[in-house]
């Protein structure tokens, strides 16, 4: 199915309201179909729909997400912004397993990357140069097999894997908590505008004008995982996002792989923590494939 720009108008509005959820979204959507006959209820309609609550309801009817949409349209074409919706062709298969999945999403690139074979590889922001190197020679080796890597565009060990894959002239996927007109981290630009230059796929849930507001990472790795075939976790702390990451994996469904670190290093806790419970152990991007066998 296809949308006509005034029909994408009102997904654009329906992605900026904030205070629904992803699932109660999707809820929505089973019931009435489009965001356009959601757009037109009013008070005592929303009021009437069982799993809305009183914030979620004054959140749908807002002024302020209704305002400068055309603006926002005219953004995205001058960009090269494409919006995907849950119900068209273009939306990536592995996506619609998840429980809490994008209704939509924003993506500038190649979007034929979201039907490739992929691994994400994801790990600490501040990570050792033991880190770097390995999440560089891992996506090295997977994109050189034609296997699209999937990061973060974070820093540390997701810079180094996206950068991995692009040093074998291969692809690569970026996953955003922000907006597409705030990269974050700002140093990070360049890699982008890389990625882009390389035929690679950045990708958001999150209209422009969404800044990286530290709740968006949580939820931007269930698309990260989401999106792969597996995950592999390079180093993570006990706390860390990777983590995070593996665990919507464990849910979805996915292999879970793990670089084994120096047990002195607070980094390595995370990962030797997952092949304890059973994620496989890596050493060389075969640990990978032969599991995978692809």
């Amino acid at each position: 199915m296809k949308f006509s720009d005034k029909q994408y108008k009102y997904w654009i509005w329906f992605s900026r309201i904030e205070k629904l959820s992803s699932r109660k979204k999707e809820m929505l959507l089973i019931q009435y179909n489009l965001p356009e006959k959601i757009y037109n209820l009013d008070k005592f309609e929303l009021t009437h729909i069982e799993f809305l609550n009183y914030e979620e309801v004054e959140d749908v009817l807002n002024n302020k997400y209704r305002e400068n949409l055309e603006e926002y349209s005219k953004y995205m074409k001058k960009n090269n912004i494409q919006l995907i919706t849950m119900f068209e062709n273009e939306y990536p298969e592995r996506l619609k397993n998840i429980y809490d999945k994008p209704v939509l999403l924003y993506v500038v690139g190649n979007t034929e990357l979201l039907k490739r074979n992929s691994v994400a590889i994801v790990g600490s922001r501040n990570c050792s140069e033991y880190g770097k190197s390995i999440s560089r020679k891992i996506a090295y080796d997977l994109a050189k097999q034609n296997i699209c890597v999937i990061s973060g565009l974070a820093k540390g060990i997701d810079k180094y894997s996206h950068i991995g894959a692009l040093d074998a002239t291969g692809k690569t996927i970026a996953v955003i908590g922000s907006g597409l007109d705030n990269i974050y981290p700002y140093e990070n630009k360049n890699l982008y505008e890389r990625i882009i230059k390389n035929d690679g796929l950045i990708v958001t849930e999150y209209v422009i004008g969404t800044k990286p507001c530290k709740i968006n990472f949580p939820a931007r790795n269930r698309i990260i995982s989401g999106l792969s075939d597996a995950i592999v976790v390079v180093e993570a702390g006990l706390r860390s996002g990777a983590l995070i990451t593996a665990d919507f994996g464990l849910e979805q469904g996915k292999e879970i792989f793990a670089i084994p670190g120096n047990i002195n290093s607070l980094n390595s806790q995370g990962t030797n923590e997952l092949i304890k419970q059973g994620a496989v152990l890596v050493t060389k991007s075969e640990d990978i494939t032969d599991v995978l066998r692809i």
